[in-house]
């Protein structure tokens, strides 16, 4: 696992409040949204806005990539690594 996916999944359950889930609990390539961590549309707007605030890289709701962006740990990291303020 990168570096890059480890501060994603920290950042997923601080951004989110998520109590009960610890970062490495979370399965890199497992589905963020409904089954894996169940998470909702209202969970990826304040993902995305975390996202924005601590690695500079924004995500639009309208992107019709987003399905694919938001997938899993794995795809959310390379998608901040290729769009990261250099």
């Amino acid at each position: 696992m990168s570096e890059l996916e480890q501060q994603i999944k920290e950042l997923i359950v601080e951004a989110l409040m998520l109590d009960d889930v610890r970062p490495e609990d979370i399965d890199s390539d497992a589905p963020l949204f409904v089954t894996g961590l169940g998470l909702d549309s209202i969970d990826a707007l304040e993902l995305a806005m975390a996202i924005d605030k601590k690695f500079g890289v924004r995500i639009r709701a309208d992107d019709e990539q987003n399905k694919h962006i938001f997938a899993n740990v794995k795809n959310l990291a390379g998608y901040v690594q290729q769009h990261k303020s250099k």
